[in-house]
């Protein structure tokens, strides 16, 4: 079987094996939460395609996105670092297909399979850089710079130019209220970098998007391609 989900294609053809008989295949409708704040973790997926959010919590019902993970990583990273919570939420922003196993199972393979550990412990390297340049980027980044960092990152990880995003979502992304992400929407949408329409975004010149977002966007990217491979 040939896989999307980019760790698992890394991983050697004997440690394939030793995880292909306890992955499981299905879809993941948007919306769906695989991770709910301090609640045990039972298991780990890696996605397929889609997009999943990583939120952190100021109480029951604020958030915003600190990461996101799509075919280019796996959702329930805390059962990699022996910790079987989160404060975090972790939902499915666009839908798609994951394979997944269970947390206990693959505790155990990665205590028998080195080489398994280690590539995924590589993996939270490359997301904690990812978080870290997010908060770098919410304290030195202007709202359209942010905005065009999460299009592109979203864009990293999807097959094609669009990207079914809202304006609710968003404003979710980058903390703000939707007000400013219309605003920012019709900045870069006036640049000729993207088409937006209602909840789809169309990236049209990725390479000038690139460009726009500067310092913003490349270091996370850079890192994950050091330990991991490319993203795109």
């Amino acid at each position: 079987m040939a896989y999307d989900n980019k760790l698992l294609r890394a991983l050697s053809p004997t440690d394939q094996e030793a995880l292909r008989p306890h992955l499981k295949w299905g879809e993941i409708e948007r919306g769906t939460v695989l991770v709910s704040p301090n609640v045990p973790i039972a298991q780990v997926w890696f996605p397929e395609n889609g997009l999943s959010s990583i939120i952190a919590m100021s109480g029951a019902d604020q958030g915003i996105e600190v990461g996101l993970a799509g075919r280019d990583g796996l959702i329930g990273l805390p059962l990699i670092l022996d910790a079987d919570r989160t404060p975090h939420r972790i939902f499915m922003q666009v839908a798609g297909a994951a394979h997944s196993i269970d947390g206990d199972v693959l505790a155990r393979l990665l205590n028998e399979h080195a080489t398994i550990r280690n590539l995924l412990l590589r993996y939270v390297q490359a997301y904690a850089t990812q978080t870290t340049y997010t908060a770098l980027s919410n304290a030195v980044h202007t709202v359209e710079e942010r905005l065009a960092r999460w299009l592109l990152m979203s864009h990293d990880r999807q097959d094609d130019d669009e990207i079914p995003l809202t304006h609710d979502f968003l404003a979710l992304m980058l903390g703000v209220r939707r007000p400013s992400v219309t605003i920012a929407l019709h900045s870069l949408e006036g640049l000729g970098f993207i088409k937006a329409t209602r909840g789809l975004i169309t990236v049209r010149k990725r390479a000038d998007l690139e460009e726009f977002a500067g310092a913003s966007y490349g270091v996370p990217e850079a890192e994950y391609d050091r330990l991991i491979g490319p993203l795109r």
